[in-house]
């Protein structure tokens, strides 16, 4: 089974929904209204939500007959919190510190 953070990574390899995520970073949009920013078509749109969806980085929620979508900020936190341990980002600085009280 693929981890979160591959399916994650994955979905962010595209620039299309890197674009996607950055214009839902400034607040929810229909589909349309995200469409509207690409020279594709709707269907290709809707297959990127789609993955954005699926890993979790993007939140749909139905209002009448539009689909409201919104950046999911939760699974944004958790990759970063996952990529910072995998490089082990801030475990040099603790060692040092812990060094540092020692002394």
């Amino acid at each position: 089974m693929e981890s979160s953070l591959s399916k994650t990574m994955q979905a962010l390899s595209d620039p299309t929904r890197r674009a996607i995520l950055e214009m839902l970073n400034d607040g929810d949009k229909s589909a349309g209204e995200l469409a509207a920013h690409f020279h594709i078509s709707a269907p290709s749109v809707s297959h990127h939500l789609g993955v954005l969806r699926g890993a979790g980085l993007v939140l749909a929620q139905r209002n009448g007959q539009q689909i409201i979508y919104r950046l999911n900020v939760t699974v944004v936190h958790e990759m970063l919190q996952q990529l910072m341990g995998l490089f082990r980002v801030g475990a040099g600085r603790r060692d040092l510190l812990k060094q540092d009280e020692g002394a």
